[in-house]
């Protein structure tokens, strides 16, 4: 297997924080890049090394402050980064606090224009759960299927259904995603999910991201899937720090409230959640690495959920809870 390394770019102070994220994405193995400790390192009187090689000492001079780590070089890797990418918008946004550098990221072995072609041959027609397949929007079926069909082209925008939590997703939107529905997808991405919960029978969904990108990605996928713009509506923006957008959900009534981001989003999503959603309305959170499911059951208990079912694949989990009210 192939992999990417890849560098973002923080302050000492965004180490921490960044770090967490990744964490919370499923990256385990994170190497902290600091110039000014090298420095300190150089300028030690007590150093005690004989040679040290001047191309890893200029090397170490350029290589600033920020986090190296490692993806598949596949498909599955595209959909981890995405999601890092999106969590570092949702850093940018929601802890204004602290100084976390620029959060550029870097690709250090491959230019990231050619890698983002190169997955795509990765990425192929694939069931998930006993009603959809996910095609890529540049592939061809091989063979007919009674299974509905949902097309989609990501963009660099997380959402291909490669990465377990959108297969945790959509399984549960197969089991609880009624006719006639109206859905809430918080963090929407490529909009996978709204898409998929509309082709399984809902009649309007509203779906929301924090990168602005969304908007035109979702819709695309929305069109390629025949999804008229009066069923489908998408908005950018973060919901947890935007009045006006809040109130615009406020407004609304959901049956089906989905979100498929990281745990911290979720734990304060769901003090928020049942402003947005029907009494006895399903909660669909996702993107929890399993190390972090009782922060998330306790939060939901804690804002009137109950859990009703949780599923799990590898290291993730995606909880339905039902709101039944504080």
């Amino acid at each position: 297997m192939d992999w990417l390394e890849i560098f973002i770019e923080t302050t000492r102070e965004g180490i921490e924080i960044v770090s967490g994220l990744l964490y919370q994405c499923g990256i385990t193995g994170l190497m902290i890049e600091d110039e000014n400790d090298f420095k300190e390192f150089m300028e030690n009187p007590n150093s005690n090394w004989d040679y040290i090689d001047e191309e890893l000492v200029e090397i170490k001079r350029e290589a600033g402050v920020g986090i190296t780590f490692f993806v598949t070089d596949n498909a599955s890797g595209n959909e981890m980064l995405s999601q890092i990418k999106s969590g570092l918008l949702s850093l940018k946004e929601n802890e204004k606090e602290f100084d976390l550098g620029t959060l550029n990221v870097k690709f250090k072995n491959v230019k990231e224009e050619d890698w983002a072609n190169n997955w795509k041959k990765y990425f192929k027609p694939f069931p998930i759960g006993e009603k959809i397949m996910i095609k890529p929007s540049w592939e061809e079926l091989k063979e007919e299927t009674d299974k509905i069909i949902l097309k989609i082209d990501p963009g660099h925008i997380f959402g291909t259904g490669t990465h377990e939590t959108t297969q945790l997703c959509i399984e549960h939107i197969e089991n609880y995603v009624k006719e006639g529905d109206k859905i809430l997808d918080i963090g929407c991405g490529s909009g996978i999910l709204s898409i998929a919960s509309l082709l399984v029978g809902a009649s309007y969904a509203d779906a929301v991201d924090i990168d602005p990108n969304a908007i035109d990605i979702a819709y695309e996928n929305s069109d390629m899937n025949d999804i008229p713009r009066e069923k489908y509506n998408v908005m950018a923006g973060n919901i947890l720090g935007d009045e006006e957008l809040y109130n615009k959900f406020a407004t609304k009534s959901y049956d089906v409230v989905e979100a498929n981001i990281v745990a911290d989003i979720i734990v304060a999503l769901s003090k928020m959640v049942p402003d947005f959603i029907k009494d006895e309305g399903i909660f669909i959170s996702s993107g929890i690495i399993t190390d972090r499911l009782e922060d998330v059951y306790n939060a939901l208990a804690e804002n009137g959920f109950t859990v009703v079912e949780t599923k799990t694949k590898k290291d993730w989990a995606a909880v339905v809870s039902r709101y039944t009210g504080k």
